[in-house]
């Protein structure tokens, strides 16, 4: 049985950067994954927001790692070739009350050292021409950006296997035992010996911490629906745009993607089924009537699909990034809800620099390399730019997806990396082949003959997404 210097569990956005950490160093890592992709969870389902940090409590460790993360994607991005573009973001008011909440949000600001402005009406109506008449003013927000979360966690993943990290996907860990200073993580489908477990399981991540001792916190699944309009016209809105913060969160948004789509969302309930990413209309109604508060002519027509995504809050009200009081090599890496994407590359320094470092010493290898292999998307280059890949291999002269523009040559690029595609969705998330406004009802038979060829299996045993989702149920003619 081989024994790992690191096993961690969860693939997400934390347990991806934590991955990618380690593997500049000279030791062997694990990354551990339940599902039949990386990121496929609630790193899968958000709202792709670089948030700027000056909203969360001075002190705790959102306010801290949120800045400090939101400095680091610029790198990270050129690193990791993911679209992402700081566009601001806005925090309106709509009533005169409301425009006096923004000074305990500036005195926020300024202890977390996030620069922001107020906006004044006729500033805010130039800025955003499409805002609420009821707009009085905002908080302007510059380090805010927008960015594409799905091939972040992927890239993410592939840097670090690329650079030694093994990964194991669809393997769900049930029990875990310490003996003499060694971790024994089963799964439902082998055993692995660890000296060091990071807890990065996300929505899991209490039932992992509770399977070596009892801890004093509780995860509460919180889901968020949302709305996804398909390419309505550029400038409709040009930041993103928040109401005032409440309890629940940062409220519904109204913001442009990387993808060039508009998100408009989340709801914010407290869920008890951390598996339930079902939506329903009355939710989906409330959220529209948030969002027209805002921006009163979103154009709903444009919809092309709803969906929800599930935080993993807890009792705390704060990322829980620490050691358990049994064992000091097994690390509870928790609760890291919103704004934990835009922290998560932080969130692993942190891990590195307070815990790990103080565990063992390691030493950096001489032939890291921080950048993944760029990737070619054809929608993003002129017409002399395409030409010269379709003149170099015709597969990018062939279009699989009208809707997104995505070729053939693209989607068998995916298949030379270190962490491919294994479903249509897999497929959906790196290239964005069925995310048009026919969402995949052209495109995704193409894509699951060319996953039954690369994969060298039916296309009766394609999955669109975990194992067991399979699309097709038998041959009609033979």
């Amino acid at each position: 049985m081989c024994m790992y210097d690191f096993i961690i569990i969860g693939a997400g956005v934390v347990g991806a950067f934590i991955a990618r950490k380690l593997s500049r160093y000279e030791t062997n890592v694990l990354l551990i994954e339940k599902e039949n992709d990386v990121g496929n969870v609630t790193s899968n389902a958000n709202s792709a927001i670089i948030h700027s940090g000056y909203d969360p409590v001075p002190g705790t460790l959102k306010a801290k790692l949120n800045v400090l993360g939101n400095k680091m994607y610029d790198q990270v991005c050129s690193d990791l070739d993911v679209k992402m573009e700081k566009i601001g973001s806005l925090t309106v008011a709509t009533s005169e009350e409301q425009m006096k909440m923004f000074d305990e949000l500036l005195i926020r600001s300024k202890v977390n050292g996030v620069e922001v402005r107020l906006v004044n009406q006729d500033e805010l109506r130039k800025m955003e021409p499409n805002i609420s008449p009821n707009a009085l003013g905002a908080l302007f927000a510059p380090s805010a950006g927008i960015i594409d979360p799905f091939n972040l966690v992927i890239h993410c993943v592939e840097n670090a296997v690329d650079n030694g990290v093994t990964l194991k996907l669809n393997e769900e860990v049930s029990s875990i035992e310490e003996k003499d200073g060694v971790f024994f993580v089963k799964t439902n489908k082998n055993t692995y010996q660890g000296k060091i477990v990071i807890n990065a399981a996300g929505l899991g991540s209490e039932k992992v911490a509770r399977m070596i001792e009892d801890v004093d916190w509780n995860l509460i699944p919180r889901k968020g629906e949302y709305f996804v309009l398909d390419h309505y016209k550029k400038g409709f809105v040009n930041h993103t745009i928040f109401p005032l913060p409440s309890a629940k969160g940062k409220g519904v948004l109204v913001s442009p993607t990387s993808s060039g789509d508009y998100i408009v969302g989340p709801s914010s309930e407290p869920v008890e089924d951390a598996s339930d990413f079902s939506t329903d209309l009355f939710t989906l109604n409330n959220v529209k009537a948030q969002a027209l508060d805002l921006v009163p002519n979103i154009p709903f027509v444009h919809q092309i699909r709803v969906f929800s995504g599930i935080r993993p809050t807890t009792t705390r009200h704060d990322f829980i990034i620490e050691s358990s009081d049994k064992y000091k090599n097994f690390i509870n890496v928790a609760g890291i809800e919103s704004p934990g994407f835009v922290s998560s590359p932080a969130i692993a320094e942190y891990v590195f620099d307070n815990i790990i470092s103080k565990l063992v010493s390691l030493k950096e290898k001489a032939n890291y390399n921080p950048k993944v292999r760029p990737y070619v998307c054809l929608n993003d280059l002129s017409s002399e730019e395409r030409n010269f890949y379709i003149n170099k291999n015709k597969d990018y002269g062939t279009m699989i997806c009208s809707c997104e523009k995505v070729s053939l040559g693209e989607i068998k690029d995916l298949f030379t990396r270190s962490v491919p595609p294994r479903s249509i969705k897999g497929v959906k998330r790196r290239v964005r082949a069925g995310y048009g406004k026919c969402q995949g009802g052209f495109c995704s038979p193409k894509v699951a003959l060319i996953l039954a060829k690369k994969l060298n299996c039916s296309p009766l045993d394609i999955n669109y997404d975990n194992i067991g989702s399979n699309v097709l149920l038998e041959e009609v003619k033979k």
